[in-house]
């Protein structure tokens, strides 16, 4: 059964096959289980996609835009209309709801490999990142760790007080 509260945490590599498919490793489909493979892949930064439970993307999504929505209502972004347009540009191609298939399979949508940057029979990191999935191109996965480990104990410190 799913615990909710446990959180995601492992590193594995995994390859894209010629369709663009990616098999979860088990380990991580034994706590990420969501309802009738609703899932939502999201763009998180070049060379990074993350994977959520569809409830629990949307219920944040939801709260998020709605508070713009009053804003937008009350007249307090009439002056932010650039940031407003951004905003709604990154809002319409960020994220996807994708199934997840038998055997923790997903298929990568087209925009979203792209994003990936990495092609078909070529290795991904399948990365725990607590509350949701991550899939790393190697390169930048690297690069992002190798920047932040030295302050690993400080962050540990900040979200354990």
């Amino acid at each position: 059964m799913n615990d909710k509260k446990q959180l995601i945490l492992g590193e594995y590599s995994r390859r894209i096959d010629e369709r663009y498919r990616l098999s979860l490793p088990g380990e991580f489909l034994e706590v990420f289980q969501p309802p009738e493979g609703d899932c939502v892949l999201a763009k998180e930064r070049p060379g990074c996609l993350s994977l959520w439970e569809k409830s629990n993307w949307q219920t944040k999504l939801d709260a998020r835009v709605e508070l713009i929505q009053q804003r937008i209502r009350l007249g307090d972004l009439d002056q932010k209309m650039p940031q407003l347009q951004a905003f709604g540009r990154l809002l319409s191609t960020r994220h996807r709801p994708v199934p997840l298939a038998g055997r923790g399979r997903l298929l990568l949508p087209e925009g979203f490999r792209e994003f990936l940057g990495v092609e078909p029979g070529k290795e991904v990191m399948v990365v725990g990142a607590a509350v949701c999935l991550e899939i790393w191109h190697p390169g930048k996965w690297i690069a992002y760790v190798e920047e932040r480990i030295p302050n690993f104990g400080k962050l540990l410190s900040t979200l354990s007080h």
